[in-house]
């Protein structure tokens, strides 16, 4: 029984080491990724527990032989292994996969601290001619969203894109005024804007279409949409980038290209 339960820890560990790597690299959610954490933790401290303590439970065998000899006093010692536990070949062989993998899943996200300097931190998948789409990659057309209204937007075939996520706003186009060099970014007041905060890069959660302000829900930065969404409250440092959009004949609303500047929260080195 304590044979198998060690030998089932510690598998059930390596698996669970193995399976967190691939959650991280697949960007699974955070509860997946915490239960694999536990189990291959789990799985090594049950293991050492149960170990230690058929250790314990008298595993040497001493032989005494006569002590009157011709050779004097001869006592042997035995060690014999307790039939409940694996092998030391094993429980050693089983330990060390476990804490490898354990180890090279811990040190993944480490890969995550340098954002190198690739171009797909300065572009997303919006292009020229890309419709918008909803989350269920159905196109919006002209109409689908009143004034007031807002809808979170993605290009056409990347539906669920993190990096390309974006806000469609429908407002009143006689109280806006779009800024300079952007008169045709915004046709008949559908005025679209990176989803990502400039602060911390987390999604822009609530839009009040009273005030025209659009709020970060982690650290309370508000954009103002009829000034390009300027912060004008909290620590986001620069506007929301916004997406150049179009009507095409068909009525659909469409990408003119990509975003002109890189989305989400700033960096060290924003050098192309």
């Amino acid at each position: 029984m304590k044979r198998r339960l060690i030998i089932g820890s510690l598998v059930a560990s390596v698996i669970a080491g193995v399976g967190l790597t691939v959650a991280y690299v697949l960007a699974a959610s955070n509860v997946m990724q915490g239960t694999l954490l536990a189990i291959a933790l789990a799985g090594i401290g049950v293991a050492v527990v149960v170990w230690s303590f058929t250790l314990s439970g008298g595993e040497t065998e001493e032989v005494r032989h006569p002590l009157a000899t011709d050779d004097g006093i001869d006592d042997d010692l035995q060690v014999r292994e307790s039939p409940e536990a694996p092998s030391r070949r094993t429980f050693i062989g089983l330990m060390a996969a476990a804490i490898t993998s354990l180890v090279v899943a811990l040190a993944a996200p480490f890969r995550s601290l340098d954002p190198g300097s690739g171009p797909e931190l300065f572009h997303t998948k919006w292009s020229a001619g890309a419709r918008l789409v909803d989350i269920d990659g159905n196109p919006v057309r002209v109409g689908d969203v009143d004034i007031g209204s807002v809808v979170t937007v993605f290009p056409e075939g990347y539906a669920g894109d993190g990096q390309s996520q974006s806000l469609l706003l429908h407002v009143d186009p006689a109280v806006y005024t779009p800024p300079t060099g952007r008169e045709d970014w915004a046709p008949e007041g559908h005025v679209v804007f990176s989803k990502i905060c400039t602060h911390a890069g987390c999604p822009i959660g609530l839009y009040e279409a009273a005030d025209q302000l659009l709020l970060c829900p982690c650290h309370q930065s508000t954009f103002e949409v009829l000034d390009g969404a300027r912060p004008v409250f909290g620590p986001a440092p620069r506007p929301l980038p916004q997406l150049p959009i179009t009507i095409t004949q068909d009525r659909w609303l469409a990408a003119q290209s990509d975003f002109l500047e890189p989305v989400g929260p700033g960096f060290w080195n924003r050098d192309r």
